[in-house]
């Protein structure tokens, strides 16, 4: 099958994904790219393998190595070669300050006829009072999960615990030396420490 994107190498392009791969730096990822363009390379210098044998030979898949092609005849060498920075476009929705209200309300006084808050009430009541636009409760719980915070509990994420004490019990001595005597011509002694009461 004929490749969509053929990649034509210069001699510069060649000796620049050579230089990659020997250098050996920037991941197994950007090897694999470099070598993958070396092998689809229907220039003068090139080898011109088909997609399956280059797949096989680095033991990579053929979509990877399509896109690997797609992308050096699109955005060029540099682009095919290193990975794309990911870029974050979403915003946070709850920042410091909402962060702060949020944990007041929580730690505060239920609504009347409630016993306690629930995710989804805090989540209309952040709304409610235009401290945001819309939220989930999932978010409402992933913020009050990163501080620790359990409207349950009567000490909970915004104060300082008190650290929980060793389960394991301490071991006591005594300094009394006890003759005992399994075979009677052969006894036997122990020595301990007295207990300190």
């Amino acid at each position: 099958m004929l490749a969509k994107h053929l990649v034509g190498l210069s001699l510069e392009e060649r000796q620049y994904l050579m230089q990659i791969i020997a250098e050996g730096n920037g991941g197994k990822e950007r090897l694999n790219r470099a070598r993958i363009l070396l092998k689809a390379d229907v220039g003068k210098h090139g080898e011109g393998w088909r997609d399956s044998e280059i797949a096989e030979a680095f033991y990579v898949g053929e979509p990877t190595v399509a896109r690997t092609r797609r992308t050096f005849v699109e955005e060029g060498i540099q682009a095919s070669v290193n990975r794309k920075v990911q870029i974050r476009t979403r915003k946070r929705i709850i920042g410091g300050e909402e962060e702060a209200y949020l944990i007041a309300m929580a730690c505060g006084a239920p609504p009347e006829g409630h016993c306690r808050w629930t995710l989804r009430m805090l989540a209309n009541r952040m709304v409610e009072l235009n401290y945001v636009d819309t939220i989930s409760y999932e978010t409402i719980r992933r913020t009050l999960k990163k501080t620790n915070l359990s409207r349950g509990k009567k000490r909970n994420g915004a104060f300082q615990q008190n650290p929980t004490p060793p389960s394991s019990a301490k071991w006591k001595k005594s300094s009394t030396c006890i003759k005992r005597s399994t075979i009677p011509s052969d006894p036997l002694y122990v020595w301990t420490n007295p207990i300190n009461s």
